[in-house]
């Protein structure tokens, strides 16, 4: 069987990093990975701002897509990297064979991640933003909240996601 090209897509408060050992795995069974880091995310949290939407995660997939001439390929989005996958999917479907969600939301065309959740949720999670986000972006939860020791090398999960704190959509 000739090799895959696969694209993985990191969560939020994530970076391409989450996917180095994967990539370093499927690349040695002789697959293609590309490991994009979501703009304001990651090495690129220097670029956070209240311009960032789920369309320029959506835009910056579909960039990779087509500036590395990628067909054929397996769209694999963790978390919020999920709902990007979807918006490329619709923008360049002649480029994807596959998608894959790993643990994550599923969007209908038109839905905002907030219209999925409960009130309550949402209600909760603009409360972060306004107070502790700077009110663009939803704080990462404290690092023992993914079971991670705080002196691990991972401890610093890097910069915090947009999620959608506008209730923008795709």
């Amino acid at each position: 069987m000739a090799g895959r090209t696969y694209v993985l897509l990191h969560g939020a408060w994530h970076g391409a990093w989450c996917w180095r050992d994967v990539a370093a795995r499927l690349r040695a069974a002789g697959h293609a990975v590309f490991t994009p880091t979501q703009t304001g995310l990651g090495e690129r949290s220097h670029l956070l701002s209240r311009g960032i939407t789920l369309d320029t995660f959506v835009t910056d997939l579909v960039q990779v897509l087509e500036a590395e001439e990628l067909e054929d390929v397996v769209l694999v989005g963790h978390s919020f990297g999920g709902l990007a996958i979807s918006g490329a999917a619709d923008r360049v479907p002649g480029r994807i064979r596959h998608l894959v969600y790993l643990d994550s939301m599923v969007l209908e065309g038109g839905q905002s991640p907030f219209a999925r959740l409960p009130e309550d949720v949402v209600a909760a999670r603009r409360r972060l933003i306004a107070e502790q986000g700077g009110g663009i972006a939803i704080p990462p939860p404290p690092v023992s909240g993914f079971g991670i020791p705080e002196d691990h090398p991972l401890a610093p999960l890097g910069a915090a996601a947009p999620d959608a704190a506008s209730g923008r959509h795709l």
